[in-house]
């Protein structure tokens, strides 16, 4: 038994160093920081329009601070990780890296020391992007001014935090490889296809998520907790009154804005009006198409007139059927912006039977907002909706959201509002 004991960890530390030499990297030496007038204005035009798509700015931007200059923490089940600086800096940040240290890091997750990066860094997506772009982007960031400031420590714990046990993680889960092109999609699909799976990593938030951390492979964008806020499926699994169409997935990842679904809130907010906002029309036109592709709107059986005249004839009907706490909040605070009685749906008066936060199997996003509301630079342009956590009681905010779900939809009732409410009263608005 000795024997075999001994066999089975001598395997195992064999196994184990193969996998480190297999993922063994070197460090690429230091280059001193390039001169701006090193990169074209082209390139570094075409760079700023990538990094608004891969929303870099959202993770390596603390409150308050410089752009990119890094230390914001990241939550993870596993402890926080705090975005490094990407100004740059010759010494916290990325001034002494060459492109082939930049670009090693976006496609294998290695930073220029031969570390593994943790894949909170989503180089799982970024491996898809073209040399193009990714040159693009090295000339971006080695153009911004460089700020001097060290990321804080992480708190994962050991032996987690060993940056070699990285390396069997991309054994299990990281597949390499550029974005192949579909030849039986248009290109417009093609284009959106690219831009969604590699720099926009919409699946990091969409994807759920296993035990080790890694998006779920057979369960691409059906939809995942992130950030205090649910990132709703983007495929027929939606359970949307009706389906995001193009048009529609375009006026969101536009203005902010969907006349048939609701308003980007929370960090798909930031998504929309601080990242998708550098991209042009055609880019964000391709990504709609994509996604409309994903979630099977063309192939939708649904007739989109019945569904919308039903849901704005009970808009204007509700109140009057329920007589209850839920109901009569509703009428006080939220029937004067959201009720259409006029039976004509609006962007600007949201129709909250179209929306996708009251529809959705966790009540998460719409009790979020209820609580937090929607700043005047969140949501549609220049709408806001205030937040009632200090007005309300939790037992106002369950009652009415169990109002709104059971008066303007057919989905069935939420368990655990009470529980998620708690929750979203302890998180940032």
């Amino acid at each position: 038994m000795k024997r075999i004991l001994l066999g089975l960890i001598g395997l195992l530390v064999v196994g184990a160093l193969g996998v480190y030499a297999l993922y063994w990297r070197p460090a690429i030496a230091a280059i001193a920081p390039p001169p701006a007038t090193a990169f074209s204005p082209q390139l570094v035009a075409q760079g700023a329009q990538l990094a608004g798509m891969g929303n870099c700015a959202a993770c390596h931007t603390v409150k308050g601070g410089a752009d990119f200059a890094g230390g914001r923490g990241l939550a993870t089940p596993f402890g926080t990780i705090y975005a490094t600086n990407i100004t740059p800096d010759a010494q916290t940040g990325i001034g002494g890296w060459s492109q082939d240290a930049f670009k090693r890091a976006m496609r294998e997750g290695v930073r220029r020391d031969g570390a593994h990066l943790f894949p909170v860094f989503p180089y799982t997506h970024f491996a898809r992007v073209s040399d193009e772009d990714l040159t693009s982007l090295y000339a971006y960031f080695m153009t911004r001014p460089a700020v001097h400031a060290e990321a804080p420590a992480n708190t994962v714990p050991f032996p987690l935090n060993v940056r070699a046990l990285q390396a069997g993680w991309k054994l299990l889960f990281f597949d390499k490889g550029l974005y192949r092109a579909n030849a039986a999609k248009s290109p417009e699909w093609n284009r959106g296809a690219y831009l969604a799976e590699g720099l926009g990593h919409c699946a990091a938030c969409h994807t759920p998520r296993n035990l080790a951390g890694a998006e779920i492979a057979n369960k691409p964008y059906l939809g995942a907790k992130i950030d205090g806020w649910f990132a709703p499926a983007l495929t027929a699994a939606n359970t949307s009154p009706l389906p995001w169409s193009e048009a529609e997935l375009y006026a969101l990842l536009r203005s902010g804005a969907s006349t048939l679904h609701g308003t980007a809130a929370g960090p798909m907010s930031q998504v929309v009006h601080e990242g998708l906002a550098k991209m042009p029309d055609a880019d964000i036109h391709a990504i709609a198409a994509y996604f409309a592709d994903v979630d099977g709107a063309a192939q939708s059986p649904v007739n989109a007139g019945a569904v919308q005249a039903r849901v704005l004839a009970t808009s204007g009907q509700a109140v009057a059927q329920y007589g209850d706490h839920g109901a009569a909040l509703y009428l006080a605070a939220c029937a004067s912006c959201h009720s259409n009685s006029d039976g004509r749906a609006s962007a600007l008066r949201p129709e909250l039977g179209f929306n996708s936060a009251l529809s959705a199997a966790d009540p998460t996003n719409l009790l979020q907002v209820i609580v937090h509301g929607i700043g005047r630079d969140e949501g549609a342009p220049g709408l806001m909706m205030p937040g009632f956590g200090a007005t309300m009681s939790n037992r106002d905010i369950a009652e009415l959201a169990h109002y709104l779900r059971r008066s303007r939809g057919t989905q069935p009732q939420w368990t655990n509002v009470d529980d998620t409410l708690a929750a979203v009263r302890k998180s940032q608005p």
